[in-house]
Formats: C-alpha cells, structure tokens, sequence
C-alpha cells in the first residue's frame, strides 16, 4: 500500500518514521510519500509536493500514485475539510472531517458540545466582542484563563494573574494578536491540579486509548515564561493512573465521540484530550484533532504495533477489529531545540551539525524546522527546529540519553530548557 503523509514538522517527521516500519510499505514493497517534508525525513520517505491547501491537486496526485492512505498531521488541513474531499473521491484518509475538527477549530464548539453531552470541564464564558469580554471578567477569580476561539499554533492561551493583565490580553486578543482565532474569546476558570495528554483512536464508533504523555509548554525552565507549541514530552504519563485513564475514558472521551456521532459528525482518526487532574476527578481543558508535537514523537518511540493498520482502521471503519495496541514499556522523552528568539521572533539560518548524535540504541533526533542549504549545509527554519528524542528503562534513564543526545548536536544559535520530565523525576 502506498502511503501520504502531509506535513512538515516533529510530527509528520515521527509519523513518517514509525509507517517506514508498517508492513505495507517495509515488506510489502509500498511507498511512503510525504509533502512538503522536511531534511530529515528524505532517510524514511519520498518528499513530494503537493499543496494540502489545492484539494484537487492533493486527490489528483492520491489517483495517480495509487495512495491508499492519506494521514494529515497538522489541525489547519483538517479545519479546512480535506478529510472531508478526499473522503469524496474516494479516499481513505485518517483525520477528522471539516465538521468535528471544530473540536480544536474552536474552543467555543468544545464547552458548548461538553455542555450538551455533561462533560467536565472549566467553567467558561464565550465572548465576542472587546467590551463583552471586559464585563465577563468580573464573574471569574484571578488566575483568568483567556483562549483565543480559533486556531493559533498553540500559543493562543493567556494565564492572566490580575485583571490588569487579563485585561491586556484581552486587547491583545482582539486586537489581531493570533490574527481570526482571536475573533471570539473564551474566558475559563482556572482549574488547580497536573495536566496531561490522553489521546485516543477512533473511527467514529469503536474508541480505544492511544497512549499517555506529559509536555512543557512554558518556554522557561520551571515551567516558566509564555506558552508556546512545547518545550519537550514524555511518555507515558504514569500520574494518570489506570483508574483514572478508565474515569477520563468514560467520563470525557467515549461521551464525545459518542455526542459527535450523535449529532451528525463523526468523529474519525485521533481524538488528543488534554486533561487537568482536579481533587474532582479528570476534566477537560481542551481537544486537539490531530497528534500533539512533540507528544507523538514519545509515542512512536514507544509504539510496538503496526501504525498504518490502526489508522487505515479509523478511515475504514474497522477499529473495533482490531486488539489494543502495544507500547513498549520503556519510557521515551523528547526535548525540543528552538532557535533564539522562539516563541517570538525565531532566528532563523543557524547552522546545525548532527554529525556527532549517535542515533539508533533508543535514540532518535526528530527535524521539525530545518532545510538544506544548496551547499548541503543544515539550518534552522523555524521555532521549534529539533525533537530530541531517547528511550530508558524509567524516566531518569530517558532524560539522561535524552540530554547526552543534546549535548551532541552542534547548533549554536540553537536553546532547549534542562529540566523536561522534572515533575516525574521528582516523584521518583
């Protein structure tokens, strides 16, 4: 079987990886495509472009190269209702629809869906103009928790201490900030407890658990400094307990799938529940309709069974045939390496030499935003430029391979935090 895969970062990079390993394309002579792709996927894929935003290029190019699975890794596609064209033409594809991407499309869909099928969440306020917003304020304690409604590559969130500074976020927000995703804002109560990412396969029926991880969206050591699409991961996360993945299972996942179904717009592909664990039990913070990153590449290291089965399971509707998947018990820890400057303005051109990281042994260094000079020279192309990834048998294991692996990459105008795994570490 041949195979699409669409996008350009850690991710698709990960993604990429663990379906050169799939059957279809290892043993059965199919081929892995990926577009626009990025250097370091040239060892695990053919790079081809083809432009996600020209549905009609995309399905043109499935009919000519015999695509029997299309996996779209980033939200924007999916909002945009690729899922959705393809499905049309008649090919199988793993992502959401236009429809129940709205799940991450907007925060306001999420509160309002969790309203009508009773699952835990923040209280909340969806607001739609600057001076609505204001007088909302009024009805929350400080910290104010602000999200920008739409799509903002995960910085869209606001942890505002005191209404001063909730009050210029909001500004910010509306001001054009995060562009249209900022159009309508939703202000939360902030809720008290760990935060962790349970993520779940689904063909719009059939729903099994994915994996658990934990990542650091502060861009400072300790948890500190502005959001930003994360800092490192580590899988699994064992704060969510077997008890309490079974209650965020029945209490928050199984009732969204089965409210999308209900409501005309199933749900197909990975359902990402961002989870808070309050003294009231697991509660939702917020969905992604597609694989976290850096959370999906410590679960392709983990991952022992065949990845394309289970999602041309999802597009076909056929989940439910198959057993629970398999991860390894090992834990796996990526740290991320950003160019100075990140999450605002990224310094871009660095000059990266891996020459030194000795991969393979549990380690693997994910390209998230690198490109290839004309001289075959490696630089940085992005924010968030290198997933660092190392498997150990626990966590302290997984950090120190993690960090030697650092310590090996040559990238001066590069950074990364020290501490990824520090909460787990200190459980012991």
């Amino acid at each position: 079987m041949n195979i699409l895969v669409l996008g350009s970062g850690g991710r698709e990079h990960a993604l990429c990886w663990k379906l050169a390993q799939s059957r279809a394309i290892e043993s059965e002579g199919g081929t892995l495509y990926v577009s626009p792709g990025n250097p370091g996927m040239e060892d695990v894929a053919r790079i081809v472009s083809v432009d996600a935003a020209r549905h009609d290029d995309v399905i043109a190019f499935c009919k000519t190269h015999d695509i029997g699975l299309v996996v779209i890794g980033p939200e924007a596609p999916l909002v945009d209702g690729l899922a959705d064209s393809l499905r049309q033409a008649g090919v199988a594809v793993f992502g959401p629809s236009a429809q129940a991407a709205q799940l991450e499309g907007s925060k306001g869909f999420t509160k309002a869906l969790c309203d009508r099928a009773g699952i835990p969440t923040a209280g909340y306020v969806r607001c739609t103009s600057p001076d609505e917003a204001m007088k909302a304020l009024s009805t929350f304690a400080p910290p104010f928790v602000l999200k920008a409604d739409g799509l903002a590559a995960g910085k869209g969130v606001v942890i505002a201490d005191n209404e001063d500074h909730a009050k210029e976020a909001l500004e910010d927000m509306f001001g054009g900030a995060f562009g249209a995703a900022g159009a309508e804002v939703v202000i939360e109560e902030f809720m008290y407890g760990e935060e962790v990412s349970l993520f779940a396969l689904t063909d719009g029926t059939n729903v099994i658990p994915f994996g658990t991880a934990q990542d650091h969206k502060r861009v400072g050591e300790g948890d500190t400094g502005p959001n930003t699409g994360g800092m490192g991961a580590y899988s699994p996360a064992r704060v969510l307990s077997d008890e309490l993945l079974a209650e965020a299972m029945e209490r928050i996942v199984f009732p969204t799938v089965r409210q999308m179904k209900d409501e005309g717009m199933p749900y197909r592909g990975v359902l990402y529940a961002g989870l808070m664990l309050t003294d009231e039990g697991p509660k939702l913070v917020e969905y992604n309709a597609r694989f976290g990153d850096p959370e999906c590449q410590v679960l392709m290291m983990r991952l022992e069974s065949d990845l394309a089965d289970y999602m041309l399971a999802c597009a076909n509707g056929t989940l439910g045939e198959l057993a629970a998947p398999l991860f390894d018990d090992a834990t796996a820890m990526t740290v991320v390496m950003a160019a100075k400057g990140y999450p605002g303005t990224p310094e871009k051109g660095g000059v990266i030499d891996l020459s030194g990281v000795a991969e393979g042994s549990g380690v693997k260094v994910f390209h998230a935003g690198t490109k290839l000079q004309a001289d075959g020279t490696l630089v940085a192309n992005g924010g968030r430029v290198l997933n660092v990834t190392a498997a150990g048998a626990d966590t302290k294991a997984a950090r120190d391979a993690a960090y030697a692996a650092v310590d090996a990459v040559d990238f001066p105008s590069g950074f990364c935090r020290r501490d990824i795994g520090w909460r787990e570490i200190e459980r012991g």
